[in-house]
């Protein structure tokens, strides 16, 4: 038993952010559709202390074609998620998932001559 006085910051300590099943099974959705499309190939998923990163890939040697992230503490100012393509350019952000993921549902683009 230990008598050490308590820290004045008894705050449980926060683990990583991650993905709850509920997210994780629309992104996966997404992802599925993709890969049928033969659009994407390979995906990492990874928890930081301040953002939890899905990021998909078409090749698996290549950097990443897309990034989902969700960062909790800019909820309630930009929203917690973001779309964010090659190179950073944030493509769609928001507080709610299904809407920052339709941003896939129009992810055709067609060269024009």
């Amino acid at each position: 038993m230990s008598l050490d006085p308590p820290s004045s910051d008894s705050r449980p300590q926060a683990g990583p952010v991650f993905f709850e099943r509920r997210e994780l099974d629309l992104i996966l959705r997404v992802y599925g559709r993709m890969v049928a499309a033969g659009e994407w190939r390979d995906y990492a998923m990874v928890g930081h202390k301040d953002v939890a990163e899905f990021a998909v890939y078409r090749r698996s040697g290549d950097a990443p074609l897309y990034r989902i992230e969700k960062r909790p503490a800019l909820q309630t100012r930009q929203g917690q998620w973001a779309v964010i393509g090659e190179g950073g350019v944030v493509l769609k952000r928001g507080r709610e998932l299904p809407q920052v993921l339709r941003v896939f549902d129009s992810r055709k683009f067609q060269v024009v001559e």
